[in-house]
């Protein structure tokens, strides 16, 4: 599985998993900075820092780039799913739910 953006899902041309993504480097679809934690394979929302690498500096916009020494582009089926994910699924079903006419 290829890594993606974490914002708009498009592929993230890399040449292998070693190649460094740049604090400035953007995605070519939507612009969303691609050096983010939402775009690094240590993301886990589950944990207090968000991050699976003990030694790493807490950082605050997890979606801005960063100069993250820890950082290494993830793949999208391999990260745990965002909290807010969670919460817009869990509001489309109940929408959907209730919108049923009799």
């Amino acid at each position: 599985m290829k890594p993606t953006c974490h914002q708009c899902g498009t592929e993230i041309a890399v040449s292998n998993r070693t190649e460094r993504i740049g604090r400035r480097d953007t995605c070519p679809s939507c612009a969303a900075d691609l050096r983010c934690c939402l775009n690094c394979r240590f993301y886990d929302s589950q944990l207090s820092n968000a991050c699976r690498e003990p030694n790493v500096e807490p950082v605050r916009d997890k979606d801005a780039g960063n100069f993250c020494d820890y950082f290494a582009l993830g793949e999208p089926g391999r990260r745990p799913p965002d909290d807010q994910t969670k919460v817009t699924d869990a509001r489309a079903k109940l929408e959907a739910l209730f919108s049923k006419k009799s």
